[in-house]
């Protein structure tokens, strides 16, 4: 998927979960808990990712490439709980459209800072429309079944979350190292496979390899994206082979 292509995806997702929120405010108090989200209201989420848009909306506007001052992810400017869950809304609202435009603006090869070893505004594109994504799909747990994910991010995040996610989440929290667990994950509505080797220090990303494998879990592109933010459970999962490495993934690919 190409940047341009992203961008109506993001504004896509962005405008839902904004739905999603008013949806959950509309119940009145208390505010909705996010199941998937232990310990957090709607509140906590639509603060966390407005907060984060306006982070990454800074360093895009600025063009950072170096480590920007963590205290940006508290920029001024989020209304107080005097002001109500309409303003708060309102306020995701706005920093989400801004940073759309922002993306539109740079295009995606921007040099600025990232967390990654691809310092791109490309990658924050990327980056944030699978999470907004993935928080959408929580917002919309707070109140009622959630809708899938689109297919083209689902496989997207998929992807994501094995070249990108499992080595730096692996180096965050010192993973112990790889013995040859061998993982594939395939898609059952659509053609695509992700075979995965775990090798020392290494994760080796095989797609399509029709090669042996330890375990197996298959399922909707979205089902897969879902299980690998810890969103749904294995169960949710058509799993063969050893059903108790799947598990083990969390260990080698440690939570953050």
């Amino acid at each position: 998927m190409d940047h341009i292509d992203r961008i109506p995806l993001f504004r896509t997702e962005a405008a839902t979960f904004e739905k999603a929120v008013r949806r959950a405010y509309d119940r009145g108090d208390p505010v909705p808990q996010v199941p998937s989200c232990p310990g957090w209201t709607v509140t906590d989420l639509v603060r966390h990712l407005g907060g984060v848009h306006r982070f990454l909306a800074h360093v895009l506007r600025e063009r950072l490439t170096a480590p920007p001052d963590p205290a940006g992810l508290s920029l001024p400017g989020a209304p107080g709980d005097a002001d109500g869950p309409d303003a708060l809304t309102d306020w995701f609202g706005q920093g989400a459209r801004e940073l759309a435009e922002l993306f539109r603006e740079v295009g995606p090869d921007t040099p600025v800072w990232t967390w990654s070893r691809e310092q791109t505004s490309g990658f924050w594109l990327r980056m944030q429309l699978i999470e907004l994504a993935v928080h959408r799909w929580d917002a919309e747990s707070a109140t009622g079944t959630p809708g899938p994910l689109d297919p083209a991010v689902a496989v997207d995040a998929v992807t994501q979350s094995i070249e990108v996610m499992a080595p730096a989440r692996r180096t965050w929290k010192q993973a112990p190292p790889g013995a040859g667990e061998r993982y594939r994950f395939r898609r059952t509505d659509g053609p695509e496979s992700w075979t995965v080797l775990f090798s020392g220090d290494q994760v080796l990303l095989e797609p399509g390899s029709p090669g042996p494998v330890t375990v197996e879990a298959a399922g909707s592109a979205s089902d897969l994206a879902l299980f690998l933010w810890r969103r749904v459970p294995p169960t949710t999962l058509h799993v063969t082979g050893d059903t108790d490495l799947l598990a083990h993934w969390f260990t080698l690919v440690p939570p953050v």
